[in-house]
């Protein structure tokens, strides 16, 4: 087994507490799946908000999907001009014996355009 970081994003419609909790539990489900890891899998999990996202912590969806013994962290992301709105961005420190190739990224509801090198088959 070694230790990969998966990434993902999804974008909100609105910053809306239940909003918000289901995109982050489906994007964290979605990571799981795509790279058939279990919730032993995962060593840790970053996440970030961009900074007009205020109605609830990315975490609680993840502590909600019964997650709840592993170190998990909110932040916001920079406040770039320009920047996608209403993104919640996930990084999972992982054990797997997949490749760093072989790891499925995950990027949700329009956030493709963050990264299209990594999303694959998002969408």
């Amino acid at each position: 087994m070694r230790v990969r970081a998966v990434r993902g994003a999804t974008q909100l419609d609105a910053d809306e507490s239940e909003h918000l909790l289901e995109r982050t539990a489906e994007l964290m489900q979605a990571v799981l799946k795509r790279n058939d890891l279990t919730a032993d899998d995962v060593i840790s999990i970053f996440l970030t908000a961009t900074p007009d996202v205020r109605s609830a912590f990315p975490a609680a969806a993840v502590r909600g999907l019964g997650i709840t013994d592993v170190p998990l962290m909110c932040a916001q992301e920079l406040d770039v001009q320009g920047a996608m709105p209403r993104v919640v961005r996930l990084m999972a420190h992982v054990e797997t014996p997949r490749s760093r190739d072989d790891i499925r990224h995950v990027y949700l509801h329009g956030t493709t355009v963050l990264r299209d090198d990594l999303a694959k088959d998002d969408e």
